[in-house]
């Protein structure tokens, strides 16, 4: 098993820190965080399997937690079915630049490729999860250009070799990771 240790602040609050565990193993990796300060405070343990696939989440967040499953193509939040999340494949916590790592790794794009996504996007702190539809181009060998396809947010980040942000102009910067 190998494990790193991340963390960022967010761009203009220096008071808000995000600190992540990331273990990967050969049964999958599993992503721990929590981000302190600001807004957005919240823990978060999210569960991929050894192809990198989402399968579950518990997000904790002012005095409230949600579990998210996608287990043989069925999402649920807390228990309950999700059909409209059907076409989703990765989670995205609005928290935190985590889970820009999930689709990064997954879609495994050259430079020039992009590829348009779902997710079951996660708004912080009132944990309501919505469908979120996103574009990820491959921009540089270490850069992608997010895109929101619901609204005209749109950020070029760059990531490290295991595809964890570096940088993500305007909202995070990495301040450690080992």
């Amino acid at each position: 098993m190998r494990t790193t240790r991340i963390s960022w602040t967010a761009v203009g609050s220096p008071e808000t820190v995000e600190r992540c565990t990331v273990e990967y193993s050969d049964d999958g990796i599993r992503v721990i965080g929590e981000i302190e300060g600001g807004a957005q405070q919240c823990r978060y343990a999210i569960r991929l399997d050894a192809g990198g696939i989402f399968r579950h989440a518990n997000i904790a967040s002012e005095g409230r937690e949600l579990r998210i499953e996608h287990v043989d193509g069925t999402w649920t939040v807390d228990g309950s079915p999700r059909p409209e999340l059907a076409a989703a494949v990765d989670i995205d916590i609005t928290a935190t630049p985590a889970t820009n790592a999930l689709p990064i790794r997954r879609l495994g794009l050259s430079v020039g490729q992009c590829a348009d996504i779902e997710v079951a996007w996660v708004q912080v702190p009132g944990l309501e999860v919505v469908l979120g539809r996103q574009r990820y181009t491959r921009v540089g060998p270490r850069a992608y250009c997010y895109e929101s396809r619901d609204d005209d947010f749109r950020r070029t980040v760059t990531v490290d070799d295991d595809g964890f942000v570096l940088s993500y102009p305007g909202l995070f910067e990495r301040v450690t990771g080992s």
